[in-house]
């Protein structure tokens, strides 16, 4: 079988090629394949090889063809095949199926997908010839490339990004920056596609670069970074050898000048400063402060003191801030002395010697130091202490001690306290006369790791004196006052550090949220795990991850160590299973070790090609001897039907009506209301005499006032029976209750008008009348009617 090429743009390119690397495969007549090696063979050695039936080589195809029909790569074709149709052309490999594609009759190869030859550069494809009907190889199957030749479509670029760089002030010219490098994706083999020259588009005259190399150097000499310190430049970056047409990219370049000791040190004034005579050895006195326009290194200071009369002084440097610190070595006293004046020098640490020649690296100054007199507290030993405990010390443990003293002469005794609002919730207590520190309560360091508490010490009272001062105060009645503060205070400063001991397990880092693909193959990385640790062991944390004893036979999922981390994979997926929660025990490194579960939730989910969910299991996986959701749903409905049951139940109650005869300890007023009886009509006007409850012809006093209650009681010309006497007593009580309803409430249900043209409907008018009526049958209406049998039968309602 021969490999033809027919594209007559690529002759020329096939033409070397087959030259310089001859034939690819050498098929012998038995059928072995042998692959020949990439060697240049002469014309004489093509001439006298061995004949084959397979002569190949390699196809070419151009990059990012766009063509709108498949692009024609080659054809295959045997010397078996005798054009009859009864040899067909198979072709295997790398995109035989997505890419290239051969007609089974002619041998012709196509290429149906545009391709890029930064992604891939050359196919290695099979071919074979076999027998159309019975599918049996006439001949071995061979191997060809198909290589992708490239075109112009990559511009450079700085794969680095951004550059920052920097040079010492003042190099001298030529001095080396930066080297920047762009790259580009195309062939460097093939044209000049990829070969790249660089160019300054911003930042002269200051720097250049060289276009082949790209290195960046200055272009000008004595650069002052005092004057300026940062440059900006633009690279350029062309292929093509910069020709027109090229494609380019840039990157911008952040230079600074680095500083260089050329600038010495420089006092601004003279200092004066006063300080009290109780000041504590080795506290600050002052400050002072050389200027020096240099950064870093050169900027750093070296001070001595020149000459302070009896060495009562010491100068150090803040190497935070480059200031002189003036530490008083000695205790001030004064009544001996009460000013001195300091002498100070300040020079370079770091000189350089090449700029020695600009002048002196030093500067002096001045510093008068005054002293105060005062009242002296307590003094400490140290202002400032650090003590560690351990967070599992038990309550009453020793932590450290603090000692002050009287530099007064009286040198009185010293009591300690501690300022309670640095420590609120009371962890601490110190000894009133030893200054012992201790704890109180216990300490977590996850809680609060560091307590900084303030040290109180005060002078005991001196009793003596404050007894003579109220005896002077009790013979003379002259205002107490104290002259001096028998309770001077002193500070110090304690800075208690709560040691950690491993009292916390981990958990994981977050809460994790898993999407597993229904389709994860074995092996697949599902999800990475971390875990954190509220402890913080000196030398780190090491967390070790496993599946807890209760689900070590798990076939889905294992765990896999990934250095503080872990992998989680899949092992076996059961494909009826949503929802997986998995159990992870993890360990740390303590001593002793701490661990905890921690339950992993994870969705199957239906993903797409590229593995992205897009629909996820809602129902979690129940044990078999759990309850369905059908009879989840009809428990959570008996439990609505019975909740509307009781509800109508209890408003069925709520409008139930009253009964018409009420209870006896009821007032009779509220017995009238409920019979529903009328009103005494258009001449009821004199509703207030009780009377009219008798008898409506009882001659009334026409003064008696309506709106009030009346003065003098009504008189009965009638013996009044027990059921009248109880009628009238209510009444009675009635009126002259103050929370009863307002009086004009009773001329409704008083007496009817004899003029009334609907006449009257009640059996009140009675009274008035000698009729009879019988009211027995209201006795056979059963025991709630029976009062009213009573009343009706009594002389009152028979009159």
């Amino acid at each position: 079988m021969c490999l033809v090429a027919v594209r007559a743009g690529t002759l020329l390119a096939l033409l070397l090629p087959l030259w310089e690397l001859g034939c690819w495969g050498l098929i012998s007549a038995s059928g072995g394949q042998n692959h020949a090696q990439h060697t240049a063979v002469g014309p004489w050695e093509m001439l006298h090889r061995h004949k084959r039936s397979w002569v190949w080589n390699q196809f070419f195809v151009l990059e990012e063809y766009t063509g709108e029909e498949p692009l024609y790569v080659g054809k295959l074709h045997s010397d078996v095949d005798k054009g009859d149709g009864k040899v067909k052309y198979v072709l295997s490999g790398e995109g035989s199926t997505s890419i290239f594609t051969i007609d089974e009759n002619t041998g012709d190869i196509h290429a149906t997908k545009r391709l890029d030859r930064e992604e891939q550069a050359y196919y290695t494809l099979q071919a074979q010839a076999v027998d159309r009907i019975t599918n049996i190889p006439v001949e071995p199957r061979s191997e060809f490339l198909v290589k992708v030749q490239d075109i112009n479509d990559n511009e450079p670029k700085f794969m680095d990004g951004h550059y920052m760089a920097g040079v010492p002030e003042m190099s001298a010219l030529g001095t080396m920056v930066v080297q920047v490098a762009a790259t580009d994706a195309d062939d460097p083999t093939y044209g000049n596609s990829a070969r790249v020259v660089y160019s300054i588009i911003s930042g002269q005259p200051y720097f250049s670069v060289e276009p082949k190399t790209g290195v960046i150097r200055t272009a000008l000499p004595n650069m002052d970074r005092e004057v300026k310190d940062q440059y900006v430049l633009v690279i350029q970056a062309k292929d093509m050898v910069g020709q027109m047409g090229g494609l380019s990219g840039t990157t911008s370049v952040t230079i600074t000048l680095t500083d260089v000791n050329d600038n010495p040190p420089r006092f601004s004034q003279n200092y004066q400063y006063t300080v009290l005579e109780s000041l504590p050895v080795a506290s600050v006195v002052a400050r002072v402060k050389a200027v020096d326009a240099d950064i870093g290194p050169n900027a750093e200071m070296e001070y001595r003191i020149m000459e302070d009369g009896p060495g009562l002084f010491n100068i150090t440097t803040d190497e935070d801030t480059q200031e002189g610190v003036i530490i008083l070595q000695k205790p001030l006293d004064f009544e001996t002395k009460n000013s001195f004046n300091v002498r100070i020098e300040a020079t370079n640490r770091n000189v350089d010697p090449a700029f020695v020649h600009l002048g002196s690296f030093s500067d002096t100054t001045s510093v008068k130091v005054t002293v105060e007199d005062v009242n002296e507290p307590p003094v400490y030993s140290t202002q400032l202490s650090r003590m560690g405990v351990s967070e599992d010390a038990r309550v009453g443990t020793s932590i450290g001690k603090v000692s002050a003293h009287d530099p007064d002469s009286s040198n009185s005794a010293i009591r300690y306290s501690i300022d309670r609002n640095t420590d609120l919730e009371r962890f601490f207590n110190v000894d009133a006369l030893s200054g012992v520190i201790s704890t109180a309560k216990p300490l977590d360091r996850e809680v609060n790791s560091v307590h900084n508490l303030t040290i109180l010490a005060m002078e005991s009272p001196d009793y003596k004196i404050l007894f003579s001062l109220a005896l002077s105060y009790l013979s003379t009645s002259l205002p107490l006052s104290f002259s001096e503060d028998p309770t001077k205070i002193g500070k110090c400063f304690v800075a208690i550090t709560v040691l950690d001991i491993n009292d916390n397990a981990p958990v994981f880092a977050i809460e994790y949220e898993t999407l597993l693909c229904e389709n994860a193959a074995p092996g697949q990385v599902i999800q990475t795990i971390s875990a954190v640790d509220k402890d913080e062991p000196p030398s780190g944390h090491r967390f070790y991850f496993s599946l807890p004893v209760s689900v070590a036979g798990n076939t889905n999922f294992t765990l896999r160590d990934n250095k503080g981390s872990c992998l989680l994979l899949v092992t076996l997926l059961q494909r009826e299973q949503m929802l997986y929660r998995l159990p992870v025990l993890i360990v740390d490194s303590g001593s002793p070790a701490l661990s905890s579960t921690n339950t992993l939730s994870m969705n199957v989910c239906a993903c797409d090609s590229d593995g992205v969910a897009q629909s996820c299991g809602a129902v979690p996986y129940i044990l078999p001897a759990g309850l369905s959701t059908g009879a989840l749903v009809a428990i959570l409905g008996c439990i609505i039907t019975l909740l509307v049951m009781v509800l109508l139940i209890v408003s069925m109650r709520r409008k139930k009506k009253e009964p018409l005869i009420l209870e006896e300890e009821r007032d009779v007023r509220e017995n009238i209301v409920r019979y529903d009886c009328e009103g005494g009509g258009e001449e009821d006007t004199e509703a207030f005499d009780m009377v009219a409850l008798r008898n409506l012809n009882v001659i009334r006093d026409p003064k008696v006032r309506r709106d009030v209650t009346p003065d003098t009681h009504t008189f009965f010309p009638y013996p009044m029976s027990s059921s009248s006497q109880f009628i009238w007593d209510r009444l009675k009580d009635a009126d002259v209750e103050p929370s009863a309803p307002p009086y004009d409430s009773l001329q409704t249900y008083a007496f009817e008008g004899s003029g009334s043209v609907a006449e009257s409907l009640s059996s009140l008018e009675s009274l008035s009348t000698d009729s009879e009526q019988n009211y027995d049958y209201l006795s056979t209406w059963g025991p709630r009617f029976k009062k009213l049998a009573d009343l009706a039968r009594s002389p009152v309602a028979n009159r």
